[in-house]
Formats: structure tokens, C-alpha cells, sequence
């Protein structure tokens, strides 16, 4: 069964001085206040589209991740992932890195990497962010 899921931004503005929101309509979780001055430069209270973009790729990772290992009968206890998404003005989003911590009973850290590095490649998110390079650092707690 094929999931759409949907998101509206209003823009209000030029690109310099302007200022929007970001809605997550499908699931109505959240609405999220966006500006240039948060893509660009960073600004607290606001996020930008590479913020939203690692929340997808860290979910997206850790969902894959667990699945991969409870297959192999590893289910973890816990999972930390972090997507740190780099954008440079001018040349757009340039990475995606993943950092993760893991708990996984009976694992031994050669065995986590195999796994890690198998849903780097295989997440839909990871899949979608083809054209960029994307990095990985994981590690057992």
C-alpha cells in the first residue's frame, strides 16, 4: 500500500526578508517557522528544509537499521541517530552524515558497522539523497 504523505509551506515575502511556516498536514504533528536567515546562517526558534531533511534520514536510518538487525536476530534496545545535512549557499545541500550510537545485545562492533553501513545504503531517504554524499559514523554504547 503506497503512503503520500504531505507538507504546505507559506511564504510571505522576498527570499532575504521573508518568513514562512512548514506545516506536516499529513500527520498534523507539528508547524514549523522558517527563514532564509535560518537555512543560511542558522537561527534558533526556526528551522530550515536540510533541518527537516536530517529529521527524514535519521528516522528513516534507524528504521531500516532496526529492521536489518532484528532480521538477523539483534533486535536493539536503543538506537541514536543523528543526520547533521550540510547546505551551502550558491551550491546547495552538500551531505548527509550519520551518527549513530546503538545498544544491540550479542553484536560485536564489525558485525554493528555491516549493518550499519547495509542501511546507509538501503533506507529510502539514503536511496532519495543519491546525488550527495553521504557519511557514517557508527559506533555500540
Amino acid at each position: 500500500m503506497a503512503v503520500t504523505s504531505e507538507s504546505t509551506t507559506l511564504w510571505f515575502g522576498s527570499l532575504m526578508e521573508g518568513k514562512g511556516t512548514t506545516s506536516l498536514d499529513s500527520s498534523d504533528a507539528a508547524e514549523f517557522p522558517v527563514t532564509w536567515a535560518a537555512r543560511a546562517e542558522g537561527e534558533a526558534g526556526r528551522t530550515n528544509p536540510e533541518e527537516l531533511l536530517g529529521a527524514a534520514h535519521s528516522s528513516c536510518f534507524s528504521m531500516q537499521l532496526a529492521h536489518n538487525l532484528s532480521l538477523a536476530g539483534h533486535t536493539p534496545e536503543s538506537l541514536q541517530v543523528t543526520a547533521a545535512v550540510t547546505f551551502v549557499p550558491g551550491e546547495g545541500v552538500t551531505g548527509s552524515h550519520l551518527l549513530v550510537s546503538a545498544k544491540v545485545p550479542g553484536i560485536s562492533a564489525e558485525e554493528f558497522q555491516t549493518f550499519a553501513e547495509e542501511a546507509k545504503a538501503t533506507c529510502p531517504i539514503s536511496k532519495a539523497l543519491g546525488g550527495t554524499s553521504i557519511t557514517l559514523e557508527a559506533s555500540l554504547a
